[in-house]
């Protein structure tokens, strides 16, 4: 059991647990050292990233957020969350509650206060913690990918 975590900016030294939620938890299978170039991108560009973990009094990363303005021309600014995770045996303990509220308190700082996220068909408990969190599902979509040479 966790009992105690707190969340805060995410670093490069944390590319080693990120990388490790993303597969175990997320199923990305995606080479860290392509992944580590990605994170010191997103970390330089923080005025549209805001990537956040928890971690315990051991200094062991629990979990993760990633998230993006989403900013349109038909729409209000918009924080997109691209990557939500928590290590299995620390899920249930308020960590993903956690991330988001402080998701929600960036966003509320730059003026956003719409939080969106798009999650796959079949993660039912991800959709109940979603909705659990107050989140409304509002369309069902298709996702389309052009790779290009």
């Amino acid at each position: 059991m966790v009992e105690n975590f707190f969340i805060r900016e995410a670093t490069l030294l944390d590319l080693a647990a990120l990388h490790t939620l993303n597969t175990n938890e997320l199923g990305y299978d995606y080479p860290i050292e392509k992944a580590k170039n990605q994170l010191l991108q997103l970390l330089e560009d923080q005025r549209h990233h805001l990537l956040a973990v928890a971690e315990n009094s051991q200094h062991e990363v629990l979990g993760y957020i990633h998230a993006e303005v989403y900013q349109e021309i038909y729409a209000d600014p918009a924080l997109n969350i691209l990557a939500l995770a928590v290590n299995q045996p620390a899920q249930g303990q308020g960590i993903g509650t956690a991330l988001v509220e402080w998701l929600e308190t960036a966003g509320k700082s730059r003026n956003i206060h719409t939080i969106r996220l798009n999650s796959g068909a079949n993660r039912q408990e991800a959709h109940a913690f979603y909705q659990h969190l107050g989140f409304e599902e509002v369309k069902t979509q298709k996702k389309f990918v052009l790779v290009s040479d």
